[in-house]
């Protein structure tokens, strides 16, 4: 890439969100919008080389871009034959003339004078447009940075260790569905700019998240990523001054990014935070995180601080101490209670369990940290082991925290966190050597001759499984039944008999095999329940069959059962809820599935879904409703978008086949003959999907 190459990049980076933004208030799309600038963006690659760079090159890039929207206007009146779309481009037409005399000339004349304050309100137009709720999560991240950020499809992927054409497909499936749903190039006023502002710094905060914690690869960090997501939270801050999220978001941001140099050792490893250099944090960034966090207490109103000033006044606690020791936890513990009851998630109180043990101690932390252990969404979380492995070494507990901090590093997908894992765990003397973990045994065990490669693949799986439950260095003769049950259920509590008790045979052949013959002596069998053969018509359900809460399921199971019934929507409309579609105190939810004819509609429901519901989300903001089992294998976790996985457990959608497949092993009827169910042996309707 030659210098000049270098420049247009550079100055592409800082002015395309602008140019973008200014023609999509032109040409009312941004999918067009994007064209007519990146044929902006080829001119001057062409043209520059040869002609050197212009003293004013965002004017000059403006410019060219507003010649290609006039002349795309004028090619589109030609051949209008819509009413409504002629009179948009002519009242447009009529305001470029009233610019100045010169119509097209006149603006090329003015582009330099171009007025700062509309041109900023055109870029937070376009901010909200990217991050509107048509759009799923994925796609509001990779547009936003494409069209707010300035970069190409290849730097989004490279930044998500994702393929290009998926970005690339992302990108235009947005666009697409932004001009599809007629989404205005308005700024929203009232309740709907709360609503649409939390969907634009949930966007923001997550590009910050994923730079400064990445959940895969080798790096620790994405500088890249949290540097952007700085760049467009200032710039809402200036655009939208008396949000008060807005401006702790902001703080919260500078904040963290001013540990960035102090995060990392000298191979990437990362560095605790009460280990830290506090002599290479940033001052100017810990400056401007506490402007911003003045800035969003004068906004805010007193006593009802966000969940994003919480965080920030978190953060702030940890840049005022000086040293480690003078760290306020009393303080960071309160404002954790605070924030856990506004959002009480369960990443949430496990942060609260770390600043509870360190302000009363070790022992307090490790208690509200098993709370959270029999909880799903955790299930797979590498930092619950982590927490309760430095609970357990202040305990002096350094088995157990040895054996705490291999399982992180087995449940960690990032390179450098599971090498600093798996260093603390080998720093601790090992007890016993003489006798074999239950690591050792699994692999000892797997690696028998006798077993046929799909006898040891199917063990595997389930001894896997109960690897990353248990750990793999916990003495083999100190395991208990009880344990073993416990992390049994974890995995496979909702799984039909048949799954169940194919793993409770793997456990079985285990336990005979290490001579522990009692290892599954509690895990029941499972009896299979009569499937009946699937009917092309759907038949009367026969007196006398159980009703789903006759029967005993799954949590899971018999929430959807119960919607299903008392809402009489379709089950692929309620397989496709996400959590932010419920609204929980009104008992209904935003059908999303635009397939549906249903589209926009609301479903209600009654009082059983709604006590079911409450315990089901269990906290959870975010995802799908209705989660499978366990996360997707990396094949399918490579064509699931964001919006189909929990971001906080990270596990899918439940599907429709999985969800019958359920259904009919539970009570041997079909989904939609359950939502016809009257509860007297008869049917409400014909039975039909719609």
């Amino acid at each position: 890439m030659t210098d000049v190459h270098r420049t247009v990049d550079a100055i592409w980076k800082m002015e395309s969100a602008r140019i973008v933004a200014a023609l999509t208030r032109m040409v009312r799309d941004v999918g067009v919008a994007e064209e007519l600038a990146q044929d902006a963006l080829v001119a001057a690659l062409e043209r520059w080389p040869e002609s050197g760079i212009p003293d004013n090159p965002g004017a000059w890039l403006t410019t060219v871009a507003k010649r290609r929207a006039v002349d795309h206007i004028r090619r589109d009146r030609r051949l209008a034959e819509h009413g409504e779309t002629l009179a948009h481009e002519l009242a447009e037409q009529q305001r470029l003339d009233g610019d100045g005399d010169g119509g097209v000339d006149h603006d090329l004349e003015s582009a330099e004078s171009a007025d700062p304050a509309s041109e900023q309100d055109d870029v937070l137009r376009l901010m909200f447009v990217s991050c509107h709720s048509v759009l799923p999560t994925e796609a509001r991240v990779a547009l936003t940075l494409r069209l707010l950020g300035g970069l190409t499809a290849s730097e989004i992927a490279r930044a998500f260790l994702t393929a290009e054409p998926l970005i690339a497909r992302r990108i235009a499936t947005a666009k697409r569905t932004l001009a599809e749903e007629r989404v205005p190039f308005e700024l929203p006023d009232g309740a709907e700019l709360t609503e649409r502002l939390a969907s634009v710094l949930e966007v923001v905060y997550l590009i910050f998240n994923e730079g400064y914690s990445a959940t895969s690869g080798d790096d620790l960090m994405r500088p890249g990523l949290c540097l952007e997501a700085l760049r467009l939270g200032r710039l809402l801050a200036r655009s939208v001054p008396d949000e008060a999220e807005v401006h702790g978001l902001v703080a919260l941001m500078e904040v963290h990014a001013s540990r960035t140099a102090a995060r990392t050792g000298p191979a990437g490893e990362p560095v605790p935070l009460h280990m830290q250099n506090r002599g290479r944090w940033d001052p100017l960034l810990i400056r401007r995180g506490f402007a911003a966090m003045l800035r969003a207490r004068a906004a805010g109103t007193p006593g009802q601080p966000g969940p994003y000033v919480l965080q920030a006044a978190i953060a702030i606690c940890h840049a005022q101490a000086r040293t480690a020791e003078e760290t306020d936890w009393a303080r960071i513990s309160g404002l954790y209670a605070a924030l856990a009851r506004l959002l009480p998630t369960a990443v949430v109180r496990l942060n609260q369990a770390v600043a509870v043990g360190m302000a009363d101690g070790p022992a307090a932390g490790l208690a509200l940290v098993d709370t959270l252990a029999p909880d799903p969404a955790l299930r797979d979380y590498h930092l619950l082991p982590g927490v309760r492995g430095d609970l357990l070494l202040r305990l002096g507990r350094g088995e157990e925290a040895r054996r705490e901090f291999e399982r992180a590093a087995l449940l960690t997908r990032n390179a450098a966190e599971s090498a600093y894992l798996t260093r603390r765990a080998e720093a601790i003397p090992v007890g016993d050597a003489s006798t074999p973990t239950f690591g050792e045994a699994i692999d000892a065990f797997l690696a028998q001759d006798r077993l046929a490669p799909a006898t040891a693949r199917s063990y595997g799986q389930t001894l896997w499984r109960l690897r990353l439950a248990l750990g793999v260095g916990m003495p083999l003769t100190s395991l208990t039944a009880d344990q073993i049950a416990g992390a049994f259920r974890l995995s496979w509590g909702g799984v039909a008999a048949s799954t169940w008790n194919r793993h409770r045979a793997a456990v079985r052949a285990f336990g005979a095999w290490t001579d522990t013959p009692d290892l599954d002596a509690a895990i029941p069998q499972r009896m299979p329940r009569r499937c009946r053969a699937p009917a092309p018509v759907p038949a009367p359900v026969p007196p006398g069959t159980a009703w789903p809460g006759e029967v005993e399921a799954s949590l899971r199971e018999r929430t959807l059962w119960t919607l299903l019934h008392e809402s009489g929507s379709t089950v692929t409309a309620l397989l496709a809820l996400n959590v932010q579609d419920l609204d929980l105190p009104e008992r209904r939810a935003c059908l999303a599935d635009r397939r549906s004819d249903r589209r926009g509609a609301w479903i209600t429901w009654r009082s059983k879904t709604a006590a079911l519901l409450s315990e089901l989300l269990d906290g959870r903001t975010q995802g799908p409703v209705f989660l499978t089992d366990r996360r997707p294998g990396p094949a399918r976790a490579g064509i699931l978008g964001a919006a189909d996985v929990c971001p906080q457990s990270g596990r899918g959608r439940l599907s429709y086949e999985r969800a019958e497949f359920l259904c009919k092993s539970a009570t041997g009827l079909a989904l939609r003959q359950l939502r016809d169910w009257d509860g007297d042996g008869g049917r409400d309707g014909d039975g039909t999907e719609p």
